[in-house]
């Protein structure tokens, strides 16, 4: 019996998580929803070692957590703004994976003893947190480069996938129906094979969605796994974690203009592509910083798109300095953010946030797209396929019918890029090749610094 001073505990605990959550909902709360929630999750594991009379093995389970400790505290310290999606894909891995663990353990434990929906939550535990696992541990891959982030569809891939489907489904039901450890080993390691095929077709421009919808099916494993060990904070956690990531993966399908059904279904639908564009000789518009610098100062109304190549130079400090000085010339500035500007949801939020950029300066696409009609110059820094023209007119490109940014309805578009490489998606923008387009070769904030010099000279 759970002592009630350790069910109150858990209660406040829980209810932490409920304000963290709500607290994440907004930029100006982010960081102290952080802190009450990591708050509720330590004071969550200490009711358990004070409340447990019967512990076993404590010493491997404190060195466990000190292991976990030292690792989530070095990668948070270390881990790079442009490296925090991979980050957030890993640890959601991890998170799966160790729900899969606990389930397994605990049928090898108890078996059927436990009832009929106990074993079933236990299947469902094993199944869902074994797809989140791999699948986490693919995306992390294509968001690290160390794999293509185009989709990759295997010979006779649809019919592997759905085989693997049918077959996951099958021994799920004889294993509820037939409690056996060799039925159990063999489910795990079925639905860890699906969980690759499951995330293999998916495509640069998807990625995010797939990393909302892996966190719930994290969250959903961890509730299951919560029934299992009967233990309340679990449940609530994996539900909110669960329901939260659902529904923000609605709202990112809805951002993408892709139906959520593409993204739930489309391992069992994938076909090969290949990227619409690649490098060739086709002359482009570039100047020097001395003529942006001209160009801006001398504009009535700035547009800022921000993409990952401002989060990889790690120019956001430099970008709002240029911000803050064609303001106090009187330009008017804002800065575009397209939910998926970067590798995740609110990517751009987050990096501007530590720039201690205006919030009221950040605009939504829904709200800013009408404005790109009436401004003088948008400039593009480190984006790409949140401005690529190809998802409104090229049915066949990979990014067709996601929504974009209208930084071609600009009167003139300035494009800072390293290079003429195409976007996560693999995608050429014809925007560069257009006759309003100048584009600004270099880092981000090596030009952004230079346009800053030159523009306190005017």
């Amino acid at each position: 019996m759970t002592p009630a001073w350790a069910q109150i505990g858990n209660l406040a605990a829980a209810l932490a998580f409920i304000f963290a959550l709500k607290a994440l909902s907004s930029p100006k709360s982010a960081r102290l929803g952080n802190r009450v929630g990591a708050t509720g999750a330590i004071a969550a594991v200490a009711i358990i070692f004070f409340s447990e009379s019967n512990l076993k093995h404590l010493p491997l389970i404190l060195i466990a957590v000190a292991f976990g400790t030292i690792i989530g505290f070095t990668a948070a310290r270390r881990v790079q703004m442009t490296q925090m999606p991979q980050m957030v894909a890993l640890f959601n891995g991890v998170g799966g994976g160790a729900a899969m663990a606990v389930a397994a353990i605990e049928f090898l434990s108890v078996g059927a003893s436990n009832g009929f929906v106990a074993l079933f939550a236990t299947v469902f535990t094993i199944v869902i947190g074994s797809v989140s696992f791999t699948g986490s541990i693919v995306t992390f891959l294509k968001l690290q480069e160390l794999m293509t982030s185009r989709p990759v569809v295997l010979p006779l891939g649809r019919f592997i996938t759905i085989g693997t489907a049918l077959t996951t489904l099958f021994v799920s039901v004889y294993l509820i129906v037939s409690p056996e450890i060799w039925a159990m080993w063999t489910l795990v390691a079925l639905s860890l094979i699906l969980g690759i095929l499951f995330v293999l077709p998916v495509g640069g421009a998807d990625v995010p969605i797939v990393i909302s919808l892996l966190n719930a099916f994290t969250g959903l494993s961890v509730a299951a796994s919560g029934y299992v060990l009967d233990n309340v904070l679990l449940l609530v956690a994996g539900t909110l974690v669960g329901a939260s990531g659902t529904l923000l993966t609605q709202l990112m399908a809805k951002a993408m203009g892709r139906p959520l059904t593409s993204t739930l279904f489309g391992a069992f639908t994938a076909k090969a592509s290949t990227a619409t564009g690649s490098a060739v000789d086709r002359p482009v518009k570039s100047a020097g910083p001395n003529d942006i610098a001209i160009m801006l100062t001398y504009a009535s109304k700035v547009i800022i798109v921000p993409g990952y190549g401002l989060a990889v130079a790690q120019a956001q400090q430099t970008l709002r300095e240029l911000v803050d000085l064609l303001i106090t010339k009187g330009v008017e500035v804002e800065y575009a953010i397209h939910p998926v500007a970067g590798r995740m949801p609110g990517h751009m939020n987050v990096l501007l946030a530590e720039a201690d950029v205006p919030y009221e300066q950040l605009k939504e696409m829904d709200e800013i797209n009408s404005e790109f009609s009436s401004a003088s110059v948008a400039v593009v820094v480190g984006a790409n396929d949140v401005v690529n023209p190809a998802a409104r007119t090229d049915s066949t490109s990979p990014i067709f019918g996601m929504p974009i940014l209208n930084a071609d309805q600009a009167e003139q578009v300035v494009f800072m890029k390293r290079s003429m490489r195409p976007g996560f998606a693999g995608v050429e923008n014809e925007l560069l090749f257009n006759d309003k387009t100048t584009l600004l070769f270099g880092d981000a904030k090596d030009s952004l610094s230079k346009v800053v010099a030159a523009v306190k000279t005017m």
